[in-house]
C-alpha cells in the first residue's frame, strides 16, 4: 500500500463559492485523484450520463440501497429527492490505488469527514462575504431572484458548519484560492 491509498479529499461549499472550479483545478494537477460519482434519485438533465455525472437510481432503488446499507452517506434533500455516496464507488477508486475527491454540499462534507476520519481532508470553501456570494449568483444569470434569495439564506446557514472542517479556504481571488487549495492538498497527500 502506498502513502496515497485510502485517502479522500472532501471539498464542500455553499452554492456560488467556486467549489467546482477549484475541484477541477486540483483534479487537473493530480492524475492519482479520482472524482467520486454520487448517486441521485433525480432524472438526468440534458446530456448527463449514468455513471459519469451521477449514478441515476429510481426512488425505490435508492430506498432499497439505503436498507442494504450501501451508502457511506446520503441525504433526502426534499421529498423523494435523494443524493448519496455509494460504498461501491469508494471501493472502486481505492482498488485502483487512487485518492478520492468529493465535491459535495456542506452537510454531505460533514458526514463524509465523520465517516472517513483522519483518512480524509475536508476543505470548506467560502466567498469572502455573503454579499459577494449574492453578487456572484446574480452575475451567473442562471437563477431567479427568488432562487438567489433562497441560496443566500441557505449559504448563511451553511456557514455555521465551517468549524467542522479541517480547513477553511476563502475564495476571494481565484489564483490565490488555487494556490491555497494546492498547498493544503499537497500537505495532506504527503502525510
Amino acid at each position: 500500500m502506498n502513502a496515497m491509498s485510502n485517502k479522500t479529499v472532501i471539498f464542500s461549499a455553499p452554492s456560488g463559492s467556486g467549489k467546482s472550479t477549484i475541484v477541477n483545478h486540483i483534479l487537473a494537477l493530480h492524475p492519482e485523484m479520482e472524482f467520486s460519482v454520487s448517486a441521485t434519485s433525480r432524472a438526468p438533465r440534458g446530456t448527463e450520463q449514468d455513471g459519469k455525472e451521477y449514478y441515476f437510481l429510481s426512488v425505490d432503488e435508492f430506498r432499497s440501497r439505503i436498507e442494504q446499507d450501501a451508502f457511506v452517506e446520503y441525504e433526502q434533500v426534499y421529498e423523494g429527492r435523494f443524493y448519496g455516496t455509494l460504498k461501491s464507488e469508494v471501493e472502486r477508486i481505492w482498488e485502483k490505488g487512487n485518492v478520492i475527491i468529493f465535491d459535495v454540499d456542506v452537510k454531505g462534507g460533514v458526514n463524509l469527514k465523520k465517516y472517513f476520519g483522519d483518512a480524509a481532508l475536508s476543505v470548506f470553501i467560502k466567498a469572502p462575504s455573503v454579499e459577494v456570494l449574492r453578487r456572484r449568483l446574480i452575475g451567473r444569470g442562471t437563477d431567479s431572484p427568488e432562487a438567489i434569495a433562497e441560496r443566500v439564506a441557505k449559504a448563511s446557514e451553511e456557514l455555521t458548519y465551517e468549524d467542522r472542517f479541517d480547513y477553511v479556504l476563502i475564495n476571494d481571488s481565484l489564483d490565490a484560492a488555487f494556490a491555497d487549495a494546492e498547498r493544503v492538498v499537497d500537505d495532506f497527500l504527503a502525510r
